[in-house]
């Protein structure tokens, strides 16, 4: 190890240590040296199929263009219709899930032993962020010797270090200081807190989050009732505090709560893969190593893991305590955070299509298609919502180039979906019948955050938009118990 010293507050006593050079080199590319065909740390030269693809749709464009747009859109309208489809049953079976399991409650008996559990935090840039944090994690109910939490931070970031340094810390929380390297991401923060952890599970809390008090113990008992031993991940819910703050926040918050609160739900019960979440995903330890732990080149390491783990055969399940996070108030940030989000499922899904028959064969059939409409589904919906509206302008003053009915017809229906969704999700949702009604004009902004997210991938495909936390108004006292 680089160093190690004891800080000490009256009474108290926690850990600080510089990580190794070595250590951070290994957490940086354990998964991309081990299992370089599952990591996107070299992605170039692997996709050939994808340059082959698009030179003889080219050729075709040139050849019969009128046929190959027609070929195009017809291929586009069933995609979307089959997610369409798709996403209305899981909302669907989601709510009747609900509806069954009304009343039935789900107590948090004691156990005789609480398993040893840990936390990690991941902090760059977070000092403002730290108090809050800190009385958040105090506030959970879970036995404090059987508590490990793990403050994770970058070297480059003294103010963060400093703020978590002189907080009253417990003797099993620790704070770990990574050296500069590359790449600086999240997971590659996360694969060093994995090597230290010593719990028997895990879970994730970035900065702004403010988790439920019994969400820990809630996810102990989902482990370990009889038929989850082949779960590797339990996701709890994320909601947004400040979804009335902005119209920005709004709809953010409502993807969440759709997404959260009937998508994952329905997703976990079918036994389908589901892309995590970045925070508030509860793992078995002894698992989330054999699996390689996180890919450190993909910026959305979440969404990458969870389909990790449906390629190696194991479940994920859900839990409905919720965490509170909060969302991006202003545009700038939003379409920062988005880009990013883009970008990671590209990479994700270029992953997933090195080897695509080889792989259909590992998941299944079924698997493979949910996974193709709902990753591949949510890269092309981001990148055609743009382009569909100026389509859809342009018909007016050019009558010839008006949409099909067949094509409004399968817009209409996503609408009708994507608005009875938001009116079945739980959470707070005061001004909904405004953000339903302005649908139409924040999915094209979708298409922005896709383009950058494609200059991106080509530029800088590794590079990591911070999004700024503690823009709102003081959050210390907030309940999530009360969004139960």
């Amino acid at each position: 190890m680089a160093g190690a010293e004891t800080f000490k507050e009256p009474g108290r006593r926690a850990r600080f240590e510089t990580v190794g050079l070595l250590e951070t080199e290994y957490a940086s590319n354990v998964l991309a040296d081990q299992a370089p065909l599952l990591s996107s740390r070299r992605l170039n030269g692997r996709l050939n199929w994808v340059w082959l693809v698009l030179f003889v749709f080219g050729l075709c464009v040139v050849i019969a263009p009128n046929l190959t747009m027609e070929a195009v859109s017809g291929t586009l309208l069933a995609l979307f219709f089959s997610l369409i489809i798709l996403r209305g049953a899981l909302v669907m079976s989601s709510c009747l899930g609900q509806k069954r399991n009304r009343g039935t409650g789900h107590g948090l008996p004691p156990l005789r032993t609480w398993p040893t559990y840990t936390v990690l935090i991941p902090l760059f840039d977070e000092a403002a962020s730290v108090p809050n944090l800190v009385a958040a994690l105090k506030r959970l109910d879970y036995p404090m010797d059987k508590l490990e939490v793990i403050f994770l931070v970058e070297e480059t970031d003294s103010e963060t270090s400093q703020a978590v340094r002189q907080s009253h810390l417990p003797t099993t929380w620790s704070i770990l200081v990574l050296p500069d390297g590359v790449p600086r991401t999240k997971p590659r923060a996360l694969n060093v807190g994995l090597g230290r952890a010593c719990g028997n599970y895990l879970t994730i809390y970035d900065a702004e989050d403010r988790p439920h008090p019994a969400q820990l113990k809630a996810a102990v008992l989902e482990f370990e009732q009889e038929g989850a031993e082949n779960v590797a991940c339990i996701q709890a819910p994320l909601r947004a505090h400040n979804g009335v703050c902005s119209w920005v926040s709004g709809h953010w918050g409502l993807e969440y709560d759709v997404h959260f609160g009937l998508v994952v739900p329905a997703l976990a019960r079918s036994g389908l893969p589901i892309a995590l979440g970045g925070t508030s995903n509860h793992f078995r330890v002894d698992v989330l190593k054999a699996v390689g732990g996180w890919d450190a080149w993909n910026v959305t390491e979440d969404a990458d893991l969870g389909i990790r783990f449906a390629r190696l055969g194991w479940k994920i399940g859900s839990i409905s305590l919720p965490t509170l996070e909060e969302a991006p108030e202003s545009l700038g940030v939003w379409t920062a955070q988005r880009s990013r989000w883009i970008k990671g499922y590209m990479q994700t899904w270029a992953v997933l299509m090195t080897r695509p028959l080889s792989i259909m064969a590992e998941l299944g059939a079924r698997e493979y298609v949910a996974i193709q409409l709902l990753l591949g589904g949510a890269i092309l919906s981001a990148c055609f919502h743009g382009p569909l509206l100026i389509w859809f302008l342009a018909s007016f003053a050019i009558p010839e180039s008006a949409i099909s009915g067949v094509s409004l017809s399968v817009i209409g229906l996503g609408y009708i979906v994507s608005a009875m969704s938001a009116f079945l999700a739980p959470g707070r949702g005061a001004n909904r019948w405004l953000l339903v009604l302005t649908l139409p004009i924040y999915w094209p902004l979708l298409s922005i955050a896709a383009l950058r997210a494609v200059i991106e991938l080509f530029k800088s495909p590794y590079s990591w938009a911070k999004t700024p936390h503690g823009l709102t108004a003081n959050t210390s006292s907030l309940d999530p118990a009360a969004f139960h």
